[in-house]
């Protein structure tokens, strides 16, 4: 049954896909956004350009879900001004799911991140292992869902989705993600540099989030709770030896691969089983799939190193550094 959503930050690199994927399937929606990275959506969208903070319960009447994909979207934006990260990714989806709740929205769902982990070493994380993120990123994204699920009750059903390291193609492009990154670097530099290979990350594809986030969407009013998402688990020198082989098979181009045994205490793997049994997610996303549709859908003029495409650079112009 189509319903009205109202999503937070849905101008960004996920709701620029997940935005016009909603309306397809027959859902009303609007989105707030303080177009920090211009609008993508398609012109006749609702956008209401507004602080997070400053949602008022008229706002959100009439609505039946809320999505929350606004804040900081990595640590390079956390470390740089800690400060704002933790009002926009621990205060603001709080203050978000309190004041959904006041409206009589049915169910609030946020983006979370596996960065909440740590680093687990070799251990495979699920939604029960402890997150030892000692870093201001994931700190403030557990604190985020944590606040969100503390209203949650037999009225209000509150999910939270722990994304992966999301990739792929958007109308509001990123390349400052795993794969993304990879693959503008393979383009433009013809060559790969690699300072932790043995490190772990789980990635996600965004064709598998579009999924998940339709499947939170269409579950019983009766679920809440955190549900992992990721396509798969695989260390950076994993990564980049599939950009590798992608590049020789598809472009007939031979980039090298370089490493460096750098210390990085971010590690982490994941299990996605929870999120198959309970919310019904099939995950298909691959290395080579993300990198096939990146190949699809970006334009051969693309300016691969423009500041609109690497979240840190605009977020320095934005605001002058805050602690």
């Amino acid at each position: 049954m189509p319903k009205r959503i109202f999503i937070a930050g849905g101008a960004g690199y996920i709701g620029s896909r997940l935005v016009p994927y909603l309306r397809e399937l027959g859902h009303d929606v609007t989105v707030l956004d303080l177009l920090w990275f211009g609008n993508h959506l398609p012109q006749d969208v609702p956008v209401v350009k507004k602080n997070v903070i400053d949602v008022e319960p008229s706002d959100l009447k009439g609505f039946d879900q809320v999505i929350f994909l606004a804040g900081l979207s990595n640590d390079p934006m956390a470390e740089y001004s800690p400060g704002l990260n933790f009002v926009h990714n621990a205060a603001a989806p709080s203050h978000l799911a309190y004041i959904a709740k006041q409206a009589g929205v049915k169910r609030f769902i946020y983006a979370d991140s596996c960065s909440v982990y740590g680093n687990t070493k070799d251990a495979l994380c699920d939604e029960e292992t402890v997150a030892r993120s000692a870093y201001p990123y994931g700190i403030s994204k557990l604190q985020g869902g944590f606040g969100a699920h503390r209203l949650e009750d037999d009225s209000f059903s509150v999910i939270s989705l722990r994304q992966g390291t999301l990739s792929g193609f958007s109308p509001r492009m990123r390349f400052d993600l795993l794969v993304n990154t990879m693959y503008k670097t393979a383009l433009t530099e013809g060559r790969l540099v690699v300072n932790n290979p043995a490190i772990w990350r789980p990635y996600l594809a965004m064709t598998d989030a579009l999924e998940a986030y339709r499947k939170a969407i269409e579950a019983p009013y009766s679920v809440s709770g955190t549900f992992i998402v990721a396509s798969g688990n695989a260390t950076i020198k994993d990564v980049a030896d599939d950009v590798s082989r992608y590049f020789a098979k598809r472009h007939a181009k031979q980039i090298a691969v370089e490493t460096h045994d750098r210390a990085d205490q971010r590690s982490y793997r994941v299990s996605n089983q929870k999120a198959q049994d309970v919310l019904g997610v099939s995950f298909h996303g691959t290395v080579p799939g993300i990198l096939q549709e990146l190949d699809e859908r970006i334009g051969n003029d693309c300016d691969f190193h423009h500041d609109r495409y690497h979240n840190i650079a605009t977020f320095k112009k934005l605001f002058t550094k805050v602690v």
